[in-house]
């Protein structure tokens, strides 16, 4: 699936959506590692990721070729600064509606609001794609994604108290959430 779009934000900079390509495999790289190491709110730790440069190009030219899936890339003055995408749950007849959807930005460009772009981008390629249903798990105390994610209409369908467990040994309750995209 293919996306590009520039958006104005809180601060009258621009940012550019687009569709990631095989040749920005570093630079995901690199922004995932950095995000995942700025917040304890994203699935796992910035030492977990077993992704070369290599496999995320390849990731990347597979969500470019699906019409159903996407990694959109989110650029501030020539850097990127965050990404999100959505992807079938399941590729079975009974799960086939619904799709995942999840999002990063580095600390340094939270409030500014690109996470409300990228999250825009992800509902119109979602509705384009033809899902009926987008999901999303969020921590409970990322009030402010919470926040964000009510605002778009994704509403609390169920909790997992003990959904995340940190290295410290605490539990992370999840929010699971869903968007209606379509009457059906």
């Amino acid at each position: 699936m293919q996306y590009r779009k520039t958006v104005t934000l809180k601060d009258g900079s621009r940012c550019l959506l687009r569709n990631g390509t095989a040749a920005d495999g570093q630079a995901l790289l690199d922004i995932f590692i950095r995000t995942h190491a700025e917040t304890d709110y994203l699935l796992t730790y910035a030492d977990e990721c077993t992704m070369t440069a290599e496999d995320e190009a390849k990731y990347l030219a597979e969500k470019t070729e699906d019409p159903r899936s996407i990694e959109i890339l989110a650029e501030r003055d020539g850097q990127l600064v965050g990404s999100a995408g959505i992807e079938v749950v399941r590729d079975r007849e009974k799960l086939r509606h619904r799709a995942e959807f999840g999002i990063s930005v580095v600390r340094a460009c939270w409030g500014l609001g690109i996470g409300r772009a990228l999250a825009d981008a992800c509902i119109e390629c979602a509705r384009e794609a033809g899902y009926v249903q987008l999901e999303l798990d969020v921590v409970a105390e990322n009030v402010r994604a919470i926040a964000l994610y009510q605002s778009l209409g994704f509403v609390e369908w169920g909790r997992n108290p003990k959904g995340f467990r940190t290295r410290d040994g605490r539990w992370q309750e999840l929010v699971l959430m869903r968007l209606e995209l379509s009457e059906e």
